[in-house]
C-alpha cells in the first residue's frame, strides 16, 4: 500500500511593523513604566507619612513588622488601586500573601478546588521559607447575594408581602451560605494544619451598609461593571433610594448575623468575626455616603482605610 504523502506546511512569515512604529511602542512602554514608578513612589511617600502618624499616635502596635497574613476572597480584597489588603500592607506593614480574586463567591471558593490552588501554593512557599501566617483573612458573600441573586431574595412591591422573602433569605443566607462558609473555613483550616503544623486565627466579616444608587465601577464598564443592587430593586418595584437603602441594611444585618454565628462555632474556636457595620457612612443627606462608597459595593480609598483599621485592631489583639 503506497504511503500517504506528507503535506509540508509553509511557515507563515510574520511581518514586523515599520521601524518607527516598533520604536514608538518601546518608547511608550518605557513611559508607562516610568509613570507607574512615579505614581508608586508618591503612594509610598503618602503611606509612609501615614504610618509615621499612626506610630506617633498608637506606638509600636501601629507597625505589624512584616507579620504574614494569608488572604482569600473577593473584590474587597482584590480591588483596583486600593483594597483592604493593600491598606494593611501600606499603612501597617503587614506582609500579605493573597489569592483573592474579584468576583469570587463563597460557594465557588468552598466547592471548586481549583479556586484554592493559588492559596496552597502560597502556603508551600511560606513553609519553604520558614514563615508562618499570623492569621488568614477571608472575604466573601457579597457576590452571592447581589446581582441576579438579589432579585430572588425580594418579593415584588406590588405583592403586599414583606419586601425580603423570609423563606428564601433563610435558605440562601442562614443555610446555603452558612454551610459554604463553614466548608471554606474547614478546608483552609486543614490546609494550614498540614503546612504549618498548627491552627492560626481566621478572620471573617459581613461588609457594611451599601447605598443602591445605581453606580457601577468606572461608570459601569471594564473589569467590575455593575451596578449590582439598583437593577434588582427596580425590577421588583422598589424605586426610592431611601427604600432601597433600608432594604440593603436589613439584608446586610442578616448576612452579618450569619457570619457572627459561624465564628466560635463547633470546631471553629479560632475564627474571629470582624463587624464592619458603621465603618462606612450610608447617610444620604448631602450625599455624605459618597466619601466612603466608590460605588454600590466598594469603598473609596478613604473607606478602605477605615476598613483596614478595623481589621488591624482585631489582628493586634490576637
Amino acid at each position: 500500500m503506497p504511503r500517504a504523502r506528507r503535506t509540508r506546511r509553509r511557515a507563515t512569515k510574520m511581518r514586523r511593523p515599520p521601524a518607527a512604529v516598533w520604536s514608538a511602542a518601546l518608547a511608550r512602554g518605557r513611559r508607562n513604566a516610568q509613570d507607574l514608578m512615579v505614581r508608586r513612589a508618591a503612594a509610598r511617600r503618602k503611606h509612609l507619612s501615614t504610618r509615621a502618624r499612626l506610630l506617633a499616635r498608637d506606638g509600636e502596635t501601629a507597625d505589624a513588622a512584616g507579620a504574614v497574613l494569608l488572604a482569600e476572597g473577593d473584590s474587597w480584597f482584590d480591588y483596583p488601586f486600593s483594597s483592604v489588603l493593600g491598606e494593611l500592607e501600606d499603612r501597617y506593614n503587614y506582609d500579605v500573601q493573597s489569592s483573592a480574586h474579584r468576583g469570587d463567591t463563597v460557594e465557588g471558593m468552598a466547592y471548586d478546588p481549583d479556586q484554592l490552588t493559588k492559596l496552597v501554593r502560597l502556603m508551600e512557599k511560606l513553609d519553604a521559607a520558614g514563615k508562618r501566617p499570623k492569621a488568614v483573612l477571608l472575604s466573601g458573600g457579597g457576590n452571592d447575594i447581589a446581582g441576579d441573586e438579589l432579585k430572588t431574595l425580594l418579593n415584588h412591591k406590588g405583592s403586599n408581602l414583606p419586601p425580603l422573602n423570609e423563606q428564601i433569605m433563610a435558605g440562601m443566607i442562614d443555610s446555603r451560605l452558612q454551610v459554604a462558609l463553614v466548608t471554606l473555613i474547614g478546608t483552609i483550616t486543614q490546609l494550614v494544619r498540614q503546612h504549618f503544623g498548627t491552627e492560626c486565627p481566621v478572620l471573617i466579616h459581613g461588609y457594611d451598609y451599601p447605598v443602591p444608587d445605581g453606580r457601577g465601577y468606572a461608570g459601569g464598564f471594564w473589569i467590575l461593571p455593575g451596578p449590582w443592587l439598583q437593577p434588582g430593586l427596580r425590577y421588583k418595584g422598589y424605586v426610592a433610594l431611601e427604600e432601597g437603602r433600608q432594604l440593603m441594611a436589613t439584608l446586610i444585618d442578616r448576612f452579618n448575623a450569619m457570619a457572627a454565628s459561624v465564628a466560635g462555632g463547633p470546631g471553629l474556636k479560632h475564627v474571629r468575626y470582624v463587624d464592619l457595620r458603621g465603618t462606612l457612612s450610608n447617610e444620604l443627606v448631602g450625599n455624605a455616603y459618597r466619601k466612603w462608597w466608590s460605588n454600590e459595593l466598594h469603598p473609596t480609598e478613604q473607606g478602605f482605610h477605615a476598613v483596614a483599621d478595623r481589621f488591624h485592631k482585631v489582628l493586634v489583639a490576637l
